[in-house]
C-alpha cells in the first residue's frame, strides 16, 4: 500500500458531494476527456486541469489525507463538481497513485505546502493574557437575561394562540411566526428562534397538521419553562437546556482517540447556514460521534470524508446533548479505504434506546442506532424495517422524508428480500435509514442519502 493508503470507491467519493446535482456534474467529469495534465504523488496529493466553459482550464488539487480541496472555478459549492470528478478519475485508475509517480506543478505545490505549513508545530503556544473573570460574568449574565425575557415573550405568544385556537394560526400565515423568530435571534437565543421557525411551517403542511402543532408547542412551552427553571435542574440537563436554547460551549472532557468508522455524511439547509452532519462509530471504544460543520452565504461546509473510510483521529466531546457531539481534535495519516460495521440490534432494542435518550434530551428528535438481521419491506403506510428473525419480531416505520428519497430503492435493491445492516437516525415519526451493509459485503458501507 503507498502513502495515499488503497484508492477509495466511487461511492465514496459521490457521497462527499453537498448535493444531487453536484453527484451528477461531478459524475460527467469523472473520465479522462475533460482533463489534462492530471497526476497523483506522495502524501496524497491529486491533481489536474479541466476544461471549461472559458479558455483558461479549472486547476483542481485535492489532498485526500483531509480530504480538502482547491479550485479556481467559482463555485462556492464543497466540494465542487470538479474535485468530484478529479477523485472519480483518480478512483477509476485514470490517474497513476502511488509516491513519485510524478511532481506536483507549482500551482498545486504552493496550496499543498501551505497546508502542510499551517499543520507544522510552530513551538508553544503564547501564554494567555490575563482573564477578567467578572467581566466575563457580567457579559453572561446579561445575555441570560436577554434569552429569559425572550423566552417569556414566547410563553405569551404562545398562550395567545391556544387561547385563539390553532386554526388562527393557518390564517395568520408565517409572518407572524418570522417576527416573533426575529425577536428571539434580538434576544440571543437561536435555539428558541429555530423552534418557531418550525412552529410556522407546520400551520397548514397537511392532513394532520393541528396534531403536529400542538405538539411542537408543547414541546417549546416545555423548553422556556425548563431555561426559566434552569437553577433547579440536574446538571446534565440543565447543560442540555442550555445548548437547545442556542447557548454554545467549548468541548469538555477527555479527547479519545480512537478509529472512527465515517457511518453518513449529509447537510440540512436553514436559511442562510447549511450545517453538516457527519456520524462517526469508534470501533474500540463503541461510541457514536457527529461532528457537525457549517457553511454560511450559500457555501457548504468544508468538512467532508468518504463515508465507509476509518479515520485514525482524536475527538473531545461537547457538554449535553447526550454526549454526541463531538470535536475532531486531530486525524492521524490519511483515511483508510474501508471499515466493518457497528454491532447493532433489534428493532425494539432500537426503540428502547431512543425511549432512554428522551429521558435526558425531551426535544430529541432521533437517536443514533443500528439495526442487524432487518428487511424493508412495504406496509399499509408506507416502508418499514422489519426483524428477519427471532420470536418476538417487530418493526419501525421509514419516515416521510426517507421514503421521498432515492436511498429506499438502493436499500431494497441492496437487500433483495435478504437481512441487512442498517445504521440509521431512530425517532418518534420513524427510522431514516443513512447506511447499509450486506452479509456478503459486509466491509462496504453504502451510503443511503
Amino acid at each position: 500500500m503507498d502513502e495515499q493508503g488503497a484508492l477509495w470507491t466511487a461511492d465514496q467519493v459521490l457521497a462527499l458531494a453537498p448535493d444531487e446535482a453536484s453527484r451528477r456534474a461531478g459524475s460527467k467529469l469523472g473520465t479522462a476527456g475533460p482533463w489534462s495534465g492530471a497526476g497523483s504523488g506522495g502524501q496524497g496529493a491529486v491533481w489536474g486541469l479541466c476544461k471549461g466553459s472559458g479558455s483558461t482550464p479549472y486547476r483542481t488539487v485535492v489532498d485526500t489525507t483531509g480530504p480538502a480541496y482547491q479550485c479556481s472555478c467559482p463555485s462556492r459549492k464543497f466540494p465542487c463538481k470538479h474535485a468530484l470528478g478529479l477523485l472519480l478519475l483518480w478512483t477509476g485508475g485514470g490517474i497513476p497513485a502511488g509516491p513519485g509517480r510524478a511532481e506536483a506543478p507549482e500551482w498545486a505545490e504552493k496550496w499543498l505546502a501551505g497546508r502542510r505549513d499551517r499543520a507544522r508545530p510552530t513551538g508553544p503556544a503564547p501564554e494567555p493574557g490575563p482573564a477578567d473573570p467578572a467581566a466575563a460574568r457580567r457579559r453572561a449574565e446579561r445575555r441570560a437575561d436577554r434569552i429569559s425575557a425572550g423566552a417569556r415573550e414566547l410563553e405569551q405568544r404562545l398562550a395567545d394562540l391556544l387561547r385563539g385556537g390553532l386554526a388562527a394560526a393557518e390564517r395568520s400565515g408565517a409572518g407572524l411566526w418570522e417576527e416573533t423568530a426575529a425577536r428571539m435571534v434580538d434576544a440571543q437565543a437561536p435555539g428558541l428562534a429555530g423552534r418557531v421557525r418550525e412552529l410556522g411551517a407546520i400551520a397548514g403542511s397537511g392532513p394532520g397538521w393541528p396534531v403536529r402543532l400542538l405538539e411542537e408547542c408543547a414541546l417549546t412551552h416545555l423548553l422556556d419553562r425548563a431555561w426559566l427553571s434552569a437553577d433547579r435542574l440536574p446538571g446534565p440537563l440543565a447543560a442540555t437546556v442550555r445548548t437547545r436554547v442556542g447557548l454554545t460551549a467549548p468541548p469538555d472532557g477527555p479527547a479519545l482517540r480512537d478509529r472512527w468508522l465515517v457511518l453518513a455524511q449529509y447537510d440540512a439547509a436553514d436559511g442562510k447556514l447549511t450545517t453538516r452532519r457527519v456520524w462517526l462509530h469508534g470501533e474500540s471504544s463503541g461510541r457514536t460521534a457527529l461532528l457537525l460543520s457549517f457553511g454560511a452565504a450559500g457555501r457548504a461546509p468544508q468538512l467532508a470524508f468518504p463515508v465507509g473510510a476509518v479515520l485514525d483521529a482524536e475527538l473531545r466531546p461537547y457538554e449535553g446533548g447526550g454526549g454526541l457531539r463531538a470535536e475532531l481534535v486531530e486525524q492521524f495519516g490519511a483515511p483508510a479505504p474501508s471499515g466493518a460495521p457497528p454491532r447493532g440490534g433489534t428493532v425494539g432494542a432500537a426503540l428502547t434506546a431512543y425511549g432512554l435518550a428522551l429521558r435526558d434530551d425531551p426535544w430529541l428528535d432521533a437517536w443514533p442506532v443500528t439495526l442487524t438481521g432487518v428487511v424493508p419491506a412495504p406496509a399499509e403506510y408506507g416502508w418499514q424495517l422489519a426483524d428477519a428473525g427471532g420470536t418476538e419480531r417487530e418493526a419501525v416505520p421509514l419516515t416521510r422524508a426517507a421514503q421521498a428519497r432515492p436511498g429506499l430503492w438502493r436499500l431494497v435493491a441492496l437487500s433483495g428480500g435478504a437481512p441487512l445492516t442498517v445504521f440509521g437516525e431512530c425517532g418518534h415519526q420513524g427510522f431514516t435509514p443513512l447506511a447499509a451493509w450486506s452479509p456478503d459485503a459486509p466491509g462496504e458501507t453504502v451510503p443511503l442519502v
